[in-house]
């Protein structure tokens, strides 16, 4: 082995503390602008906050590991945190409850992609990747179909750049929007759970509009994101079906099951069955919250604004109007149903 060679096998693996201590210290004074300005909060700060910083003064590669690990890993498990304030039943009922109106966004995103998508000449697999993220969880969901259908890199740096903008408009938008429609915690936590694409923007709009709705948009957002499982196994069976091969294209279900909603659903279990004193209560929903804080201030310094001027123009039209399409369906929906 060359000095090289080995100088790499035992180089030590990057931080990351330096990134993670970044993010909590913009964090805290995100919290602390929060509460100054309720209608905005602590998450959207957060997010907007980062989204300067990384846009004008840029950040220094030395950051990069503790800010991937705090937007991916801290995030997810901010969200098992906010199961210890929920019971089961609470998550039961809400994900009941929600189940028709995410089914019809759903299926809206999907009809309105391929049309679009038509209309627009885009690429089968780009169409396809833009209506799974809009569909389902954003980032999350374009990575658990990307070896399913194979996508090109580019078309899979468009579709993720092209939801991120959108989430970006809807955590900025949506809780404004909410309060001037007059909907209830109950009705924005549904229309912000079925509408906003990605897991982290529907916590900073939920939050950003008030605690019950932050709480019950995370239930219904986690039971949207499971129906990830059953998209996964009709596009294998779409690429056998179009490649005619018996076992052309293999899914891993351990690979893109979201672990995370299970360990939410045992936080849940765990406060129903009584085993979390009272007075832990508070301390453990505000961990969770600033958690939650630190990981969107994390994505927001990560956010290179000038990746997404490569984007062009039609997948971008393309975004928007499957996410319009999700947007309205889900209102006409809780209206007919009359949650609001």
């Amino acid at each position: 082995m060359s000095t090289s060679s080995q100088a790499a096998a035992i180089a030590p693996a990057p931080s990351i503390v330096p990134g993670l201590l970044l993010a909590a210290a913009i964090a805290l004074v995100a919290t602390r602008v929060g509460g100054w300005f309720p209608l905005l909060g602590a998450p959207v700060a957060g997010i907007l906050m980062g989204m300067i910083i990384r846009n004008t003064a840029g950040i220094a590669p030395v950051f990069r590991p503790g800010l991937q690990f705090s937007s991916k890993t801290i995030l997810r498990w901010s969200i098992v945190g906010l199961g210890f304030g929920l019971s089961l039943q609470q998550v039961a009922r809400t994900g009941a409850a929600s189940l028709t109106v995410t089914l019809v966004t759903v299926t809206a995103a999907f009809i309105s992609a391929w049309l679009l998508g038509k209309w627009l000449n885009i690429p089968s697999r780009l169409k396809t990747l833009v209506g799974v993220g809009t569909a389902i969880c954003g980032g999350s969901a374009i990575a658990a179909v990307t070896p399913i259908i194979k996508p090109e890199e580019h078309e899979t740096a468009f579709a993720i750049s092209t939801i991120f903008l959108f989430d970006v408009v809807g955590v900025l938008t949506f809780p404004m929007m909410g309060h001037w429609l007059g909907m209830s915690d109950v009705g924005f936590g549904t229309w912000a759970g079925t509408a906003i694409n990605d897991t982290a923007s529907v916590v900073a709009a939920g939050y950003s509009f008030s605690n019950a709705a932050g709480d019950y948009g995370t239930v219904v957002k986690l039971t949207r994101a499971t129906l990830i499982i059953p998209i996964c196994l009709g596009l294998v069976a779409w690429q056998m079906w179009r490649n005619k091969q018996a076992g052309g294209t293999q899914v891993n279900l351990m690979r893109i099951f979201p672990w995370f909603i299970l360990w939410f659903v045992v936080a849940s279990a765990i406060r129903s069955m009584g085993l979390i004193p009272e007075f832990m209560d508070s301390p453990l929903r505000m961990t969770a919250k600033f958690l939650i804080v630190l990981a969107l201030t994390a994505i927001g310094l990560s956010s290179d604004f000038r990746r997404m001027k490569h984007v062009g123009l039609r997948p971008v039209l393309l975004g928007f109007g499957v996410w319009m399409s999700v947007t309205f369906s889900s209102i006409a929906v809780m209206l007919a149903m009359g949650i609001w």
